[in-house]
């Protein structure tokens, strides 16, 4: 039987209006936006509130907004937000237990590691930037609790190779909570601040061998992106789709693309091309394992 294709569409994240009109940043653009995208075959829906610094309270009211139509009109649709700013992990993710308790969310967010975020300035060096996206594992853990409490399937951001490490060790432990999705970001920009990318690996076929080599015979569900570029622009999705894993496309990736409409129905046509039918949100989670 051929597996059916989880997509993940990512609406917004650091992708602003300046730099594309057509992404969502209100709530109810982002719950018009999600919900045409499950209509087009998207199963898990990412999405950044517009000031994720704001108390946690505020955060989840945010997000709530948004999430609440799609839920209504989805019931089964996977939807989750971004980690949160604060001085430590109950207030990153303080947001997430709320959005939980409403029924609002069957995943959580975790980026289980550091990494210096950002490309080359203008004379093509590194920047003279103090600026590191840090996770330590403290608040790995703390997230991974978060989870398991409130039954979520975490979210699993991949930016570098160690970062699996992490994963991997919670599933030799048998404490890798259930629904758990790893996602191998390939870097194909700065993503942060532009330039050549600093980070991560490029979106090319060995990186991706490399991935799977270190997850081996692990029996954990994986999908790929381009964060900073076009993932159709690479050989990453065709051959994510060979190789029995799923698709992460959106707006907060690939941040010139016409819409992330557009961007999931180019994932829908691919999946068509190599055989593999789109999953529903349903089917998305019975794939996970997520628990009610």
């Amino acid at each position: 039987m051929t597996t059916p294709v989880i997509i993940e569409a990512a609406l917004n994240g650091v992708t602003s209006r300046r730099r594309n009109p057509a992404v969502p940043v209100t709530p109810e653009e982002l719950a018009v936006d999600a919900i045409e995208c499950i209509d087009h075959g998207a199963s898990v829906v990412h999405t950044h509130a517009a000031n994720h610094f704001a108390p946690a309270a505020e955060r989840a009211a945010e997000y709530a907004a948004a999430y609440r139509p799609v839920r209504a009109a989805h019931p089964d649709a996977i939807l989750y937000p971004t980690i949160g700013g604060g001085a430590s992990p109950a207030e990153q993710h303080g947001h997430v237990a709320m959005l939980a308790s409403e029924g609002l969310i069957r995943a959580s967010v975790l980026d289980p590691g550091s990494v210096n975020l950002g490309g080359t300035g203008a004379d093509g060096l590194p920047p003279e930037s103090d600026f590191v996206y840090t996770n330590t594992f403290a608040a790995t853990r703390y997230a991974m609790d978060l989870a398991l409490e409130h039954r979520l399937g975490p979210s699993v951001a991949i930016y570098e190779p160690g970062w699996l490490q992490v994963i991997l060790a919670y599933h030799r432990a048998g404490a890798l909570p259930a629904g758990t999705l790893v996602k191998f970001y390939f870097s194909a920009g700065g993503y942060i601040g532009g330039g050549e990318p600093l980070w991560g690996c490029p979106p090319i076929p060995e990186a991706l061998d490399l991935f799977l080599a270190m997850l081996g015979d692990a029996d954990i569900p994986w999908a790929v992106a381009v964060l900073g570029g076009n993932i159709f622009d690479t050989p990453i999705a065709s051959l994510a789709l060979e190789r029995g894993g799923h698709l992460r496309v959106g707006l907060e990736d690939d941040q010139t693309a016409p819409s992330n409409v557009d961007l999931v129905d180019r994932a829908a046509a691919l999946c068509a091309e190599y055989g593999r039918p789109v999953a529903t949100p349903a089917e998305a989670a019975a794939l996970l394992g997520l628990l009610r």
